[in-house]
C-alpha cells in the first residue's frame, strides 16, 4: 500500500487551470490570454481536462518578471520564441532594453494645499487645477497634489513669482507639450522606419542582428537630444533678435511721433506760439513777419530841398 502512495508523491506536481493561476498570482482569464498569445506552452490533455506542470508555472513567473522590467508582451513572445529556437535570448533582451529605456529622469514632487496656496494664492482655481490635470502633470490627492517633475514645478513657481499669471504659464505649457510631442514623433518615426524596420517582419532576426541593432540604437539616441537642443537654441536666437528689432522699431516710431507733434493749428506758428511775437507785439500786426518778429523800421528819407 505504501509504494503507490510514494510513487504518487514523487510524481511532479500538476495543476488545473484555476490552480495554476492561483499559484502564479494571476487570473484564469490572464492565463488563457497568455495561451492565446502562445506565451505558454500547451498543457497535457487527459480527456477534457488540461493539466499544467512546474514548467508552466516557471514560464508564468518569467513573464511576470519581464513585465515588471518594462518588457512588452510582444517582446516577451519574441524572447520565448528565441529561446525555443536556440537563439541568443540575452541579445534580444538587450535590444528591447535599449529601445524602451527611459528618456526622462524626472523626480516627482508632492506639495500640500497650504504650500500651493502660499505659492499661487487666488490663482489656484478649479480651472487651473483641471488644466494641469489634463496636461498629465499632476494628480490630486486628499492632502495636496503630486507633480510628475520637480523641475517643471520649480519653473512654474519661478514664472509666477516673476509676475506671469498661472493661467498663462499653463497655456504656454500646453502649447510646448504639443510641439515637443510632434518632435518626438519625428524621431521615433525615423528610428522605426529606417533602423528597426526588420522588427516589424514576422521572420526571426538573423544571428547577431539584435546585437547590431542594439549598438545602433545606443548611438542614435543621444543624437535626437543633440539635434533638438541645437535647433531650439538657433530658433530662440532668431526669435529673440526679430522681437527685439520690432520693439526698437516701435520705440523709434513713438519717438518720431512725439517730436513731430500733430501740426500747428490755424493762426499759430510752427513753434507752437500764437501770432503774437515774442517781444510783445500784438496779434495780427501788419508789421509782423511770418516768423513772428517785427522787422526794424526803414531809414527816414531826407527832406526835399527848397
Amino acid at each position: 500500500m505504501d509504494k503507490p502512495r510514494a510513487a504518487a508523491d514523487d510524481r511532479k506536481r500538476e495543476y488545473r487551470v484555476e490552480e495554476l493561476a492561483e499559484a502564479a498570482g494571476i487570473t484564469t482569464r490572464t492565463l488563457r490570454f497568455y495561451r492565446e498569445r502562445k506565451l505558454l506552452q500547451p498543457p497535457r490533455k487527459e480527456g477534457r481536462i488540461a493539466w499544467y506542470g512546474e514548467a508552466h508555472l516557471a514560464r508564468l513567473r518569467v513573464i511576470a518578471e519581464l513585465l515588471e522590467r518594462g518588457h512588452t508582451l510582444g517582446g516577451i513572445a519574441e524572447l520565448i520564441g528565441a529561446g525555443e529556437s536556440g537563439r541568443d535570448v540575452a541579445e534580444l533582451i538587450g535590444l528591447e532594453a535599449a529601445i524602451v529605456a527611459p528618456w526622462s529622469d524626472e523626480t516627482p514632487v508632492h506639495l500640500d494645499w497650504a504650500e500651493l496656496t502660499a505659492t499661487f494664492g487666488g490663482q489656484l482655481t478649479e480651472g487651473t487645477t483641471a488644466e494641469a490635470i489634463a496636461q498629465g502633470y499632476i494628480t490630486v490627492e486628499e492632502d495636496g497634489i503630486t507633480h510628475v517633475s520637480r523641475r517643471l514645478m520649480d519653473a512654474t513657481t519661478a514664472l509666477v513669482a516673476e509676475g506671469v499669471p498661472l493661467s498663462v504659464v499653463l497655456e504656454a505649457s500646453r502649447r510646448t507639450q504639443e510641439h515637443v510631442d510632434a518632435i518626438a514623433e519625428i524621431f521615433t518615426a525615423l528610428v522605426r522606419d529606417r533602423i528597426l524596420g526588420a522588427l516589424a517582419a514576422d521572420a526571426p532576426l538573423p544571428p547577431g542582428e539584435a546585437a547590431r541593432l542594439t549598438e545602433q540604437i545606443l548611438r542614435v539616441r543621444p543624437l535626437a537630444r543633440t539635434v533638438t537642443d541645437a535647433q531650439f537654441a538657433l530658433a530662440m536666437d532668431r526669435r529673440v533678435h526679430a522681437e527685439y528689432d520690432e520693439l526698437r522699431r516701435q520705440r523709434m516710431e513713438c519717438r518720431e511721433d512725439g517730436e513731430g507733434g500733430e501740426g500747428a493749428a490755424p493762426g499759430e506758428a510752427a513753434d507752437g506760439e500764437s501770432g503774437k511775437d515774442q517781444e510783445g507785439g500784438k496779434p495780427g500786426d501788419p508789421g509782423e513777419a511770418a516768423g513772428g518778429r517785427t522787422p526794424p523800421p526803414a531809414p527816414a528819407r531826407p527832406a526835399p530841398e527848397a
